[in-house]
């Protein structure tokens, strides 16, 4: 399983895996009860792997998947109309999960956006910000008021931005106490440069809002008339600041304009300047790292 590649066919049979062409559904009836085969879709060094089984369902798999992305998908079927996959089966144990869930119709929009007009990339963004608005509207529990970054469950945040210095971690409890946390973390691992500044240049805001964290093209599913199908990988979905949607879509610089698209058709805008200072450093860190990170 190391050795398997991205958009490729492999059947098994038993612990033995070879190659094989792209199956069809004849393929698939033909298979003995101990032989199944699957596509890559996605494989990360030290990440998660997702595979297709059988053209029947989806697999995810990995060191950090966390029942919090099962919690999270349960959440949105509960109180949105948005498409997303069906959770099947899922399992975990310390330090790795195993999520099975339905297949969602059509193809990854980062596979579609560099054929788009004008007219349907506006279109399929503003469709995106309408599933966004959805998601947003998720009624906080009444055991988390008061937090304004943590997990579906309520948990301290392990991110490289929000991440407590201490042990036991704070709660963030306001928006003073977030942006506090950035700047703090911002001056523990090398950021000087905007020290005095970042505090007053981060954004402010009004509410805490249930957040996706990774709306991308790869993660947006369309069809053939460009409708979204579905919104994937609910891995990093929690409880954030209202901007922080809108700041995690605008850093994605590598997916062409769609993130122009993006703040085009936005709702509303935030200035970034603070956040996008603080990511200079804060991107890559953990509090687990031995070296600060220092600006260059």
């Amino acid at each position: 399983m190391q050795n398997i590649q991205v958009g490729l066919h492999y059947k098994r049979t038993g612990r033995a895996l070879t190659r094989c062409p792209s199956p069809s559904v004849a393929d698939i009836l033909a298979l003995r009860p101990n032989q199944e085969i699957f596509t890559v879709l996605s494989q990360a060094i030290w990440g998660n792997t997702v595979l297709l089984h059988d053209l029947s369902y989806i697999s995810k798999t990995g060191f950090s998947v966390a029942s919090a992305e099962v919690e999270s998908m349960r959440l949105v079927s509960q109180h949105t109309a948005v498409p997303i996959p069906y959770v099947i089966y899922a399992t975990f144990s310390p330090g790795f999960g195993r999520i099975e869930m339905t297949i969602v119709s059509g193809v990854s929009l980062d596979r579609r956006w560099d054929m788009l007009d004008d007219h349907s990339k506006e279109s399929v963004c503003r469709q995106t910000w309408t599933l966004i608005a959805e998601i947003r509207a998720i009624p906080q529990p009444p055991e988390l008021k008061g937090l304004v970054r943590c997990g579906i469950d309520g948990s301290v945040p392990h991110d490289p931005f929000f991440e407590d210095l201490q042990d036991p971690p704070r709660a963030l409890k306001s928006d003073a106490d977030l942006r506090a946390r950035i700047v703090e973390r911002y001056v523990y691992f090398g950021g000087y440069q905007y020290e005095r500044d970042l505090l007053d240049s981060l954004p402010r805001s009004e509410r805490t809002v249930f957040t996706h964290a990774d709306i991308a093209p790869r993660n947006i599913m369309v069809d053939d008339g460009n409708h979204v199908t579905g919104i994937l990988d609910w891995e990093y979905a929690g409880w954030y600041p209202e901007y922080w949607e809108y700041a995690q879509i605008l850093q994605s610089a590598s997916w062409g304009d769609w993130s122009e698209w993006m703040d085009r058709t936005s709702p509303r805008r935030w200035d970034l300047c603070g956040i996008d200072a603080a990511r200079k450093v804060l991107a890559w860190t953990s509090s687990d790292s031995d070296e600060p990170a220092f600006e260059s």
